[in-house]
Formats: C-alpha cells, sequence, structure tokens
C-alpha cells in the first residue's frame, strides 16, 4: 500500500478502538489523530472529518457483518440445527469480534444520533435477510422480527457483561467456559422459539 493508504488504514483502526470504547459523541478528532500518531488535518485531509470517519468504520462493521451472515444464511438449512448453526454463527463472530457490537451498543444509547440512517440503512435489511431465509421454519405465533432481535440483543447483552458469578464483577467480559454454557442456553432458546406451537 502507497503511505497514505497506510496511514489511512491506521486512522480507521484507530477509530474503531475509540468509537467502540467510547462511543462517537465522547471521542474527539484530536484523540483519534494522536492514537492514529498523526495530526487532525491530515485525518481529516485522508478520511474527510470525525462524521465521515464514522461512517467507514460502520461501513466496515457492517461489511464484516454481511460476510458472517451471508455464510451462515448460504449453509442455513430450514430445520432446527439450521437455526441452532445461524445462531452460533451470530455468536462467534461477536465473541471474536468485540468492536462491532460495540459500535452498535453505543448507538442503542442514542451515541451518534446525527447519523440516524444507519439502522434503516444496515440493521433492518440484515434482519429482513434473516427473516426471508428463516421463515418457514418459524411457527405462526412467533414474531419473526422480534425473534431475530432476541438473539441479537441477548449475545450483545451477554458478551457485554457476562454472568454475574460469585467472585467476578457484574460487568466483565465472559471466559471461554461462560461462552460455551450461554451458547447452550441459546439452543435451548432457538429450539424453543422454532417448535411447532
Amino acid at each position: 500500500m502507497p503511505p497514505d493508504d497506510d496511514l489511512r488504514e491506521q486512522i480507521v483502526r484507530a477509530a474503531t478502538r475509540l468509537f467502540a470504547e467510547l462511543g462517537y459523541d465522547a471521542t474527539p478528532l484530536d484523540l483519534i489523530a494522536d492514537t492514529a500518531g498523526t495530526g487532525t488535518g491530515m485525518v481529516t485531509g485522508l478520511v474527510g472529518g470525525k462524521q465521515a470517519l464514522y461512517l467507514e468504520v460502520m461501513r466496515r462493521a457492517y461489511e464484516a457483518e454481511q460476510e458472517m451472515l451471508a455464510a451462515a444464511t448460504d449453509a442455513f438449512t430450514p430445520s432446527v440445527e439450521g437455526a441452532v448453526a445461524l445462531v452460533d454463527a451470530v455468536l462467534d463472530f461477536y465473541a471474536a469480534n468485540p468492536q462491532f457490537r460495540a459500535l452498535w451498543m453505543h448507538r442503542w444509547l442514542a451515541d451518534a444520533a446525527d447519523t440516524e440512517s444507519l439502522e434503516a440503512e444496515y440493521v433492518l435489511s440484515q434482519t429482513r435477510h434473516v427473516m426471508e431465509r428463516t421463515r418457514e421454519l418459524v411457527p405462526p405465533d412467533v414474531d419473526a422480527y422480534y425473534l431475530v432481535a432476541t438473539v441479537i440483543w441477548t449475545v450483545f447483552g451477554f458478551l457485554a457483561g457476562g454472568r454475574p458469578t460469585q467472585g467476578l464483577p457484574s460487568r466483565h467480559h465472559p471466559d471461554a467456559a461462560e461462552i460455551e454454557r450461554f451458547r447452550g442456553y441459546l439452543h435451548v432458546l432457538t429450539r424453543r422459539m422454532v417448535a411447532p406451537c
């Protein structure tokens, strides 16, 4: 990559980390520049300012999510085990990519309110796609939108804080054993939600 492309990538990586940790509203452009090892003039010259940088970060998050969802829905079979495999793909992706989960959770708290179209542009299209692929499996008494949303809400909430246990703070990063225990719970939830009424 040419030097400007390398620096641009460095800036986007720094912004991704900071927006995920602090949120868009709490992340000044000069902090992004300092973290990337450059000045604000270089950031705006290469990326176009804080909002443009945020939109680039969210576009990349969406593209990574799309790649995961495309693979998971392409492999999906309309069966209980197919639904479980789809839920596993979501859990594994967000466990491996906590920055994407954190970006969306900040938005749930009204962060970056001046970019509100991202939910309609990204989240709703992904939700509709999953609903279409799983439609024949979901019983008529189950709201397919809320079923998909429940998986996301549950996965995000668990990965954000783990499970309160004796000796551990209520907010901690779950370890592999906790994730596997949670996976078992998600499997039960999924099986029950797609069981015929």
